[in-house]
């Protein structure tokens, strides 16, 4: 059960503040500079930030020993690719676009947690993904005229972490989940600097100050959801994940002087619901079932894991 569901709460709801500011950072200088290198500096921070907490585990870096070094490396790729399509979509269609469409990635989870993983996917399930899907096409109001094919950028990313995310539940049931915490960060940032270096461009003394911020804003995003799955079961936070939506939202609107397209409200509106109902019934199973544990507890299966958080940066 939750150990500290208020703070667990507070700082899901300050972790997805800082990633909604870290996305709006990532925006700006994505438009200023390639993407790749923009991206890739996060990365050095983020790699930094992972060695110094395998130093900290106990045993220092044989944490990290992991069995699935291919399965890491796929989990790598996958979410450099993501990132990196998602921070060109911030620039082309904007923060709140991207993340209205991004929000369906929880649901594409659910959608191939039965053919990755063998769980079964019940109809409250499979409604909840075809509602998201009609929100998605609202968002993206395909044959209207104002379709953009940038915004095929964030579902493309939406597809790439539900993969990964799998790929991190099917690596983390039989060893530790630090390794498939830390791979991911120093793969990816060796992955980066490959790709990144050949892009450098000179930056301005401002972005430099602009850069050292969202690199620190990384960081700290990454500590406050580490200290908030700590302090509280991830069902019980999830939910409040949405609200980097808003968050994101304001930024967009306030800094960047982007629309709230009425279409795009209404889709977001679908799809988040859609998400939250997924929640809620993978919250009352699980409820069911640790239950039943409690009264026969060697003749059930162990409860499958919740869903996914709905913001792209849940790296």
């Amino acid at each position: 059960m939750s150990r500290n569901p208020r703070r667990g709460i507070a700082l899901m709801i300050a972790a997805v503040f800082t990633f909604a500011l870290q996305d709006g950072f990532a925006r700006h200088l994505a438009q200023e500079y390639n993407t790749a290198m923009v991206v890739m500096i996060r990365y050095w921070a983020f790699a930094g930030f992972v060695l110094a907490l395998a130093l900290r585990q106990t045993g220092g870096f044989g944490a990290v020993r992991t069995r699935r070094p291919f399965a890491h490396l796929a989990r790598s790729v996958l979410l450099v690719t993501e990132i990196c399509l998602i921070v060109w979509g911030y620039t082309l269609i904007g923060l709140i676009e991207s993340h209205a469409i991004f929000a369906i990635c929880p649901l594409l989870i659910a959608a191939l947690s039965g053919p990755v993983l063998g769980e079964k996917v019940g109809w409250q399930r499979v409604g909840a993904i075809v509602a998201g899907m009609v929100g998605v096409v609202i968002i993206l109001r395909p044959g209207s005229g104002v379709f953009s094919p940038a915004a095929l950028l964030p579902l493309a990313a939406a597809v790439m972490f539900a993969l990964y995310s799998l790929l991190t539940r099917l690596t983390t049931r039989d060893e530790p989940a630090f390794p498939a915490f830390f791979w991911p960060g120093v793969i990816g940032a060796v992955l980066m600097t490959g790709i990144g270096l050949p892009h450098w461009q000179p930056v301005t003394p401002r972005d430099w100050g602009f850069l050292g911020i969202y690199a620190g804003l990384s960081v700290l995003s990454h500590w406050l959801l580490l200290k908030c799955y700590q302090a509280a079961e991830a069902s019980r936070v999830q939910p409040y994940a949405y609200l980097q939506i808003v968050f994101v939202s304001v930024v967009g609107i306030v800094v960047f002087d982007e629309a709230l397209a009425l279409p795009v409200v209404l889709g977001t509106a679908v799809v988040v619901g859609a998400g939250l109902f997924a929640l809620w019934h993978d919250g009352l199973w699980q409820d069911r079932l640790w239950q039943d544990r409690r009264a026969t507890p060697t003749q059930l299966a162990v409860p499958t894991a919740p869903l996914a958080p709905t913001g792209p940066d849940r790296r």
